[in-house]
């Protein structure tokens, strides 16, 4: 794919939105490998609704990183409350012992990081988050 291909072209403009996000609340390590393969499936549904694309996905005991190119008439606020709801539901749908985990029944964390990612290349991201160390 070209640099020209990877823009998202709309009717009245070229866009490419890629936004760097997230964690899970008070960062416990709930995570194992086959729970952040259903976190990538929850999350390509949720995209998918959205009209976004995940770049790169990757995540560690007690975090995933996602980097997901949207859409110019998506907030981000909406695009990080969609991912984490679905994929809340769905973790916890497969997974009934996440709720005793914690005193809070909650998976994610209320607030979320989220970065631009043009103050890197692209491709630097991409290695960042294929960096990760996904849990066995």
């Amino acid at each position: 794919m070209s640099v020209y291909e990877s823009y998202r072209r709309g009717r009245h403009s070229v866009t490419r939105l890629v936004v760097h996000l997230f964690t899970t609340k008070y960062r416990r390590k709930v995570f194992d490998g086959y729970m952040i393969g259903q976190l990538r499936e929850a999350f390509e549904s949720a995209c998918e609704k959205l009209d976004c694309r995940i770049l790169e996905f990757d995540g560690e005991e007690d975090h995933v990183h996602l980097l997901v190119e949207y859409p110019p008439r998506l907030s981000i606020s909406v695009l990080v409350n969609n991912l984490k709801s679905t994929s809340s539901r769905r973790v916890r749908f497969l997974n009934a012992h996440i709720p005793r985990l914690s005193k809070s029944a909650v998976l994610w964390s209320r607030s979320y990081f989220a970065c631009s990612a043009g103050g890197a290349t692209i491709e630097t991201l991409k290695a960042y988050v294929q960096g990760q160390k996904t849990p066995e």
